[in-house]
Parts: C-alpha cells; structure tokens; sequence
C-alpha cells in the first residue's frame, strides 16, 4: 500500500507517467527513454522554476543548482528565452 504522502512525490508520479508509457506502447519497442524522459522533464522545470523567481534568473540557478551560463544554454534548448 502506497501512502498518501509517498503519492505526493514526483518519484511515485514519474513512475505512474512511464508505466503508463509503456503500457500505451502497446507491444512497440522503447528505445532512448532516458533521454526522452529528460528532454520532457527539463522543460517544464525550467519553465515552472523560473515562475517560481518571477523570471529572476539568478534566484533560479540558485533554486535548480547549476550555473547561470548553463541556465542560459538550457533555457535556449529548451526555447524558453
């Protein structure tokens, strides 16, 4: 039995998101999840952190721990700036 706290945790609900993946693949091979995984999960963390800032990109770094330059290539990838 999973708790409701444990529930809360974005561990549990990226497990419940790749099961449903993998259930929805219907017999078709993964392949490269792990890099799908992070380029789905990067975005929106970016996105959501800096709203968190109100756009303050250094209160971000500070928040996601990693530089204001990788922030910034991040952010490019991702088309957030």
């Amino acid at each position: 039995m999973v708790s409701n706290e444990e529930k809360k945790t974005l561990r549990y609900q990226v497990g419940i998101a790749l099961r449903r993946y993998f259930k929805e693949l219907d017999g078709s091979k993964a392949s490269e999840v792990y890099q799908m995984v992070m380029t789905e999960v990067e975005g929106p963390m970016l996105e959501e952190v800096l709203k968190h800032c109100k756009g303050n990109q250094s209160e971000a770094c500070k928040i996601l721990g990693i530089n204001r330059g990788t922030l910034r290539t991040k952010l490019k990838s991702h088309k957030l700036i």
